[in-house]
C-alpha cells in the first residue's frame, strides 16, 4: 500500500512539473509540445494505475494512446509547418492578427 501511495506522488509530481514548465516556458513551440507530452505520459501513469486499482481491462487505455499519438501527430505537423513558413519556432515572429 505505501508503494503504491509513493508511486502515486510521484506521478503527481510529474504532472505539476509539466503544468509549471507549459506555463514558465512559452517562448518554443517545441518546448510546449514536448511539456504537453510529459502531462499527457504522467495522465497516463495515472489512468493505469487505476484501471490496475479496480481490476478493469485495458481497452480505455488503448483509445487514450491513440487519442494521445493523433495529439502529438498534429502538434508535430503544426511544429513543421511553423518552421517551414517563419523559420524559427519562436511564438514572438509571427503575428496571430
Amino acid at each position: 500500500m505505501m508503494v503504491n501511495m509513493s508511486i502515486f506522488f510521484f506521478i503527481m509530481y510529474m504532472y505539476i512539473i509539466g503544468n509549471l514548465i507549459f506555463v514558465s516556458k512559452h517562448k518554443h513551440l517545441l518546448i510546449v509540445l514536448l511539456s504537453l507530452e510529459f502531462i499527457v505520459m504522467s495522465i497516463f501513469f495515472f489512468f493505469l494505475m487505476y484501471l490496475n486499482y479496480i481490476e478493469n481491462n485495458m481497452y480505455m487505455l488503448m483509445v487514450f494512446l491513440v487519442f494521445s499519438v493523433c495529439e502529438g501527430a498534429l502538434g508535430l505537423s503544426i511544429l513543421v509547418s511553423m518552421i517551414r513558413t517563419h523559420g524559427n519556432d519562436y511564438f514572438q515572429s509571427f503575428s496571430l492578427l
